[in-house]
């Protein structure tokens, strides 16, 4: 399991990977003409099981069939097969499957998530309990460990009666496993298996919603898991963990398996989850950037809009680096990863007096108090990859009983522990370079060890290296709370600008992503690893993957409080209240380097529950609004239909520039013209009779003027316009370079606050 691609820690978030290996038969999804079905055949099924057994004899090349996220079908075909397809009148396109990755507890608390936050929208406790038992969240990931107590359904009333999912069976799961909290399982196959004989070199997995790799236990208890009391990792953040949304339902489909998640499984688990009847979706995985008819997360998303149904993705772990994003349509939450006020600190003591601080997950014995010998870089057979103590990398005899600095990077944190220990090195030190900055990632080693930043790691690497007789001693803290400052921008939390429309910003907001503490699979130790034999009902993870499902959580209980709210309007209150400074007072910093973060990194900031349940005003979205978006993309008629689904689309009415779409943020392009105008709409959702005064901020180098500069809403309901004019001044231009500002509409009880992110250039891919 330890190879699987997650979105957590730093591994890279990868692009898609075409899977055209042989010339052999794979895996296709071929978009249909909705409305050219022939009369003869009475179902789209049955024209879609037509169209494939007139190419093939095999009975089962013929894979899923999509009715609600998308118009087509999946098959297993050989290239000529697929060509074949091509040349019909009646399909719109031809596509490959996709692989692709998972973005891989003190959060309720931090995100000021309490048994009282109904009360902020003006309910009683009950009623808002009650409200939230009729939201169901489904989970798009590696399936669940139902025995976790995450998943208790104690004193849960009936399954809501518009629920028409249910639990599947496997060789390792039963439907009566499944109960009034989990209150659906299934599990999607067939394109992983497609793919088996390139990627797959693992035993096989039991077909069924259980999870072997503990990703999807995580994610879901994050999103709603029920309080359990005396919750930790080997000791680490001991307490209670409890989910977002506590009175939620969970409903997982596992779409991932041991090689990744392919774009056929997960459009079959989107369309089966629409049709289910679930009120968010959350997808703690991604591809790199491609236009949005050839996204299958984006495709999928779009027809869960449609029904009403708030979609949150996780951003990508590839940060720092710019335009690192995935997941980036207008119509899906793109969430990025940030810190808790809670850490594990450990200490590294050099034989020079000097001390490092760092952070570790440790559980065992530990060193005893006594310094011991330090090495770094000693490799077997002149190998030069010794530093990054990849497997076989390392030389016994020089390791043997000593402590091993390792750089991080390449092979996975806990695997270096591991190599270490299997030369005989009795400690380690994971030292950042450049790429990872400062930024301090806990892990549960197999061996005493402790996280270093680069700075740190700098100097112990000199130490060790100039040194004759180095030592070091590791000794472990424990956990520690009411760290200072927080929240921090992950490093690894992927950056902008949006690769595929420059004119949206991306991410929209950031939640909490580092050492999470959630529910775990008892199939898999906490490093993942095959040779960690200890067994855990909770872990603690760091990724994308951890806080997107804290804005899917979060999103639930907006759904509860306001069930007459589009997806856009929730997302609207996500964004505009969240917050950009720290528990110090101070903006927003970057784990990266320490410097102030900026909407590239953050978005809109820090989510702020307890008041997005009351935004005061919102920019909404309608599914006509989002066609108009795509339809000033330059897309042909055929692009557009593939996302839509519909087969009267024309286009006659488009946006002038996609940046015209009712988006809470802003994203100015200059290019080679000085003026950029957007137009905004705002609806209320607070009080009648509301006044709103308007305050910007920006950059020297552009003026901002806002028109009109005050709002006053006299109905629930009312909509307002406003036009906002930028205006790069001459001389100023920063050709390549971005600059960062604010409009908010204010008044005494409400800040709804945009970001604007101004280029004068467009970042080319």
């Amino acid at each position: 399991m330890a190879s699987f691609f997650f979105f957590t820690g730093l591994l890279l978030l990868l692009p898609c990977l075409s899977l055209s290996v042989t010339a052999a038969k794979q895996t296709y999804i071929v978009h249909m003409k909705h409305q050219a079905k022939p009369s003869t055949f009475s179902t789209h099924n049955d024209w879609y099981a037509s169209s494939v057994q007139s190419l093939s004899s095999s009975t089962d090349s013929l894979l899923y069939t999509y009715n609600t996220a998308y118009n087509g079908f999946a098959a297993s075909l050989d290239p000529d097969q697929a060509q074949a397809l091509r040349q019909s009148d009646a399909v719109l396109g031809v596509y490959e499957d996709t692989l692709y990755t998972l973005h891989t507890t003190r959060s309720p608390q931090f995100l000021g998530i309490s048994s009282d936050f109904g009360l902020l929208a003006g309910y009683s406790k009950l009623d808002f309990d009650k409200a939230s038992l009729d939201v169901i969240i489904g989970v798009l990931d590696t399936g669940v460990w139902p025995e976790s107590k995450s998943f208790d359904d104690s004193a849960m009333p009936e399954v809501p009666t518009k629920w028409r999912g249910q639990c599947e069976s496997g060789p390792d799961f039963s439907p009566k496993l499944c109960n009034k909290k989990l209150i659906g399982a299934r599990f999607f196959s067939k394109g992983y298996h497609m793919a088996g004989g390139s990627f797959s070199k693992k035993p096989n997995e039991p077909e069924s919603p259980r999870d072997y790799d503990g990703h999807g236990t995580h994610t879901a208890s994050t999103a709603a898991g029920v309080p359990v009391a005396n919750a930790s990792l080997l000791g680490y953040a001991s307490g209670v963990a409890r989910g977002m949304a506590t009175h939620a339902r969970v409903a997982t489909y596992k779409v991932c398996w041991k090689t990744g998640c392919f774009g056929s499984d997960i459009l079959a688990g989107i369309d089966r989850a629409i049709q289910d009847g679930v009120d968010v979706l959350s997808m703690s995985l991604g591809g790199g950037s491609a236009p949005y008819y050839r996204d299958t997360i984006a495709v999928g998303a779009f027809a869960a809009m449609e029904k009403g149904i708030v979609v949150s993705c996780s951003a990508g772990n590839s940060g720092p680096t710019k335009a690192s994003l995935a997941n980036v349509a207008p119509w899906i939450l793109t969430v990025g990863a940030g810190t808790l006020d809670r850490d594990f600190p450990a200490y590294v003591f050099l034989g020079n007096k000097k001390k490092a601080t760092g952070v570790s997950l440790y559980s065992g014995n530990g060193m005893g108090n006594k310094p011991v010998s330090l090495v770094y870089n000693k490799g077997s057979n002149g190998s030069s990859s010794s530093n990054l103590c990849l497997p076989g990398s390392l030389q016994p005899e020089l390791v043997r009983g000593r402590v091993v600095i390792c750089d991080r990077g390449i092979n996975a944190r806990v695997e270096k522990g591991a190599v270490v220990r299997d030369a005989g090195g009795v400690g380690m030190i994971l030292a950042n370079t450049a790429a990872s900055g400062e930024e301090l990632v806990a892990d549960s080693h197999l061996l005493p060890a402790v996280a270093i930043g680069r700075k740190m790691g700098d100097i112990v690497r000199e130490y060790a290296k100039t040194v004759p007789n180095p030592t070091a001693l590791l000794t472990f803290g424990g956990t520690v709370l009411n760290v200072r400052p927080s929240p921090v921008v992950a490093a690894f939390s992927s950056r902008g600008p949006n690769m595929v429309t420059p004119q949206i910003l991306k991410p929209d907001v950031i939640g909490p992503g580092v050492n999470i503490l959630a529910a775990w699979t008892e199939a898999s130790g906490p490093t993942e690893l095959e040779k960690d034999t200890r067994r855990t009902k909770f872990n603690i993870m760091s990724g994308t993957s951890m806080s997107c499902p804290h804005l899917s959580g979060v999103a639930a209980l907006l759904k509860a409080a306001h069930p007459d709210w589009s997806p856009s309007a929730i997302k609207s209150a996500l964004m505009t209240t969240a917050y950009v400074v720290d528990n110090t007072k101070s903006p927003l910093h970057d784990a990266a380097d320490g410097r102030l973060s900026t909407p590239w990194a953050h978005g809109s900031g820090h989510v702020n529950p307890q008041k997005a349940i009351s935004p005061g005003l919102v920019y909404d979205a309608s599914t006509e609004d989002y066609v108009a978006f795509l339809c000033s993309l330059g897309y042909t008629i055929e692009h557009v239909q593939a996302i839509v689904k519909r087969p009267n689309i024309t286009c006659t009415r488009k946006f002038n520039t996609p940046g015209e779409l009712n988006y809470p943020s802003f994203s100015v392009l200059f290019g080679d013209q000085r003026v950029v105008r957007y137009t905004r709409e705002l609806t209320n959702v607070g009080p009648a009779r509301s006044l709103y005064n308007v305050t910007v901020d920006g950059p020297s180098t552009v003026g901002i003027s806002v028109r009109p500069k005050r709002l006053l809403f006299r109905t629930v309901g009312e909509k307002k316009r406003y036009t906002v004019t930028f205006v790069a001044k001459n001389g100023d231009q920063k050709m390549g370079g971005a600059a960062f500002g604010s409009i908010v509409w204010g008044n005494a009880q409400h800040q709804v606050r945009s970001p604007v992110a101004f280029s004068w250039t467009q970042l080319m891919s």
